[in-house]
């Protein structure tokens, strides 16, 4: 037997005791505890191995409270909740949750590129293609192929007049050659990439999480953060993107492009881009860096014992956006049983109370620093009823363009490797995640 021979064999049977341990089935499950789809990559694994994440699921005071990691007699499920489906995954022995969790998460994100959402309804109308998409996604258990740029070659997304032609004549999106990427020394890259433009974006996104007290006061705060890419380069472009303040940067995620290394060394990131559209990196900025709060509220909401009637008021302003104007807001805030309707006058934008859920929603749209937005008037409460426990809380949401509130600031982005020039772009955003206001 050749060195050959003996290497192959080898790395086969790696390869196999490494698949042992990866993913053996894949179910999907709605909002309603049903499973709509299922995939299987070695033997059937029966649905009833589902009734202990259905268990979980009821012990769950929330939907995203169920246990990432469920152990079973035989298996573990490790599951992800994305656009109201569970994404159940599983595993016959013993491997890192993390890596399995973020195949899932590719997976919802690889649907979300081909059919615009991933919904329930997306997913069953596209069956075909999601079982073909799984099926190069996952080689016998193993991540095999998660670009969604590669996979794009591999199978077609669906068009209607695709859909059409494949239902006529009943033939399948997959492509009729081995796509270039798969060729190529770069894994998420083709080879051959031409553009009459060349051009790239980069996105700089930050999601505010914040819990302030009825005082004012912060109780919490934190930044999750990405930057999204659009690169449309030809060749072989290599990129460095460098930035003011790379300290600000906690817990950071890169895409594989990415040169490790380097970023430890010299805090740049030195990456070959995918081509078209992929997430760079994500980050947290955590509240010991004082992270600064956009927007405040003044409130007073009063209930009295005894009295039919309750008071309303709500003014919002701008604080620490560096000059930026803070649009898209919206406030919501579910009010106690007890009140039955409102009398409120806005000064800005409309607002509903929905009688029966008890929710308030005041769409705000943009907020004017010389004449700021406010909601005030009276709550008509049931007669007899005692005064509520605790006052309702305050959620807002809202968006503020060309901000990062952070701080986050790109220094400069250098191309090597092609020696054309290529049109560059930044552009940042700060919105709302879960802001809470408590009265």
């Amino acid at each position: 037997m050749s060195d050959t021979t003996v290497r192959l064999s080898q790395s086969r049977r790696r390869r196999d005791e490494n698949t042992a341990k990866m993913i053996h089935s894949l179910f999907l499950v709605n909002s309603s505890g049903d499973i709509f789809l299922e995939k299987h990559w070695k033997s059937v694994v029966s649905r009833s191995v589902c009734d202990y994440f259905f268990e979980a699921q009821e012990r769950a005071s929330e939907p995203e409270n169920v246990p990432p990691v469920i152990p079973t007699p035989h298996h573990y499920l490790i599951s992800v909740l994305r656009h109201s489906i569970y994404f159940v995954a599983v595993i016959q022995s013993e491997v890192p949750p993390l890596f399995v969790i973020e195949f899932l998460h590719r997976v919802v994100d690889t649907f979300q590129d081909y059919f615009g959402v991933c919904t329930e309804a997306a997913i069953k109308d596209n069956v075909v293609v999601v079982y073909e998409l799984l099926e190069e996604m996952l080689d016998n258990g193993f991540p095999l192929a998660t670009e969604s740029n590669i996979l794009k070659e591999l199978i077609k997304p669906p068009t209607i007049l695709r859909t059409v032609v494949n239902t006529i004549t009943g033939s399948t999106n997959v492509g009729e050659q081995l796509p270039t990427g798969q060729l190529s020394v770069v894994p998420w890259r083709r080879t051959g990439v031409k553009y009459t433009n060349n051009e790239a974006y980069f996105d700089v996104v930050e999601e505010i999480d914040a819990i302030i007290d009825k005082s004012g006061s912060t109780i919490t705060a934190e930044i999750q953060g990405v930057i999204d890419a659009c690169v449309k380069l030809t060749g072989m472009p290599d990129l460095t993107l460098s930035f003011m303040n790379p300290r600000l940067l906690d817990d950071v995620s890169f895409h594989p492009c990415v040169r490790f290394k380097r970023w430890e060394a010299e805090r740049i990131l030195s990456f070959i881009p995918p081509d078209g559209n992929f997430r760079l990196l994500s980050y947290h900025v955590s509240s010991q860096n004082l992270v600064a709060i956009p927007v405040y509220v003044k409130h007073n909401i009063t209930f009295r014992e005894g009295s039919s009637q309750g008071r309303f008021e709500l003014t919002l302003g701008p604080k620490q956006t560096m000059g930026k104007g803070v649009e898209a807001v919206l406030v919501s805030s579910q009010l106690p049983r007890g009140v039955l309707n409102t009398n409120l006058n806005p000064t800005q934008g409309t607002y509903t109370f929905d009688p029966v859920t008890k929710l308030l929603s005041w769409d705000v749209g943009k907020i004017n620093p010389q004449k700021l937005p406010s909601l005030k008037g009276s709550m008509s409460l049931q007669a007899g009823a005692s005064k509520p426990d605790e006052n309702p809380t305050i959620n807002i949401q809202f968006k503020i363009q060309q901000s990062a509130l952070s701080g986050l600031k790109v220094n400069r982005l250098d191309m090597y490797g092609e020696k054309y020039k290529p049109f560059k772009g930044i552009k940042y955003m700060t919105k709302a995640g879960k802001f809470q206001v408590r009265t």
